[in-house]
């Protein structure tokens, strides 16, 4: 299994199949506009314009469990990310990241790649790398800088050709 199985929704509610990015490598993030974390947007951004070419997307879920964070609806969201943030890298459908109604890829996310003491998602922007064949390869908490990322997403690309 991989995270190439899933299919998730997108902020259309239109199935959209993982399998479409077979071949990239992936950064996965729960998102929320209304976040004190939400600058990342920019830095994401800045990640999948300069590496989407070579084989990266970053792929955005916004989620609500958080402190009521992301409230408005799919593409009300979407037009925020684009005006404040400049962001195109996909956005997906809302989702729940935990409990008895988290996506079944972010359950798959967490068995994968569990977090410290235990694996639900502490908080807004926590980041999952996925190399191109689908594994994923590294948790990194909601603080940790999308920037800092670079060097391991540099490698991911070079060790996928």
């Amino acid at each position: 299994m991989s995270v190439y199985d899933f299919t998730v929704l997108t902020s259309r509610g239109e199935r959209k199949p993982l399998a479409d990015y077979r071949g990239k490598a992936l950064l996965i993030v729960n998102t929320a506009t209304k976040c004190g974390l939400a600058p990342q947007f920019k830095a994401l951004q800045q990640l999948h314009e300069q590496y989407k070419d070579q084989g990266l997307t970053v792929l955005g879920f916004p989620c609500n469990q958080f402190r009521d964070q992301e409230p408005v609806k799919d593409s009300e969201m979407q037009e925020t990310c684009q005006i404040n943030f400049g962001v195109t890298f996909p956005l997906l459908g809302k989702i729940d990241v935990n409990g008895p109604n988290a996506d079944p890829l972010y359950a798959y996310l967490k068995r994968q790649a569990p977090g410290f003491l235990n694996s639900s998602i502490k908080w807004n922007f926590t980041k999952f790398l996925v190399d191109a064949e689908g594994r994923v390869v590294k948790r990194f908490s909601p603080t940790t800088k999308p920037m800092k990322l670079e060097g391991r997403i540099k490698k991911l690309l070079a060790d996928a050709k």
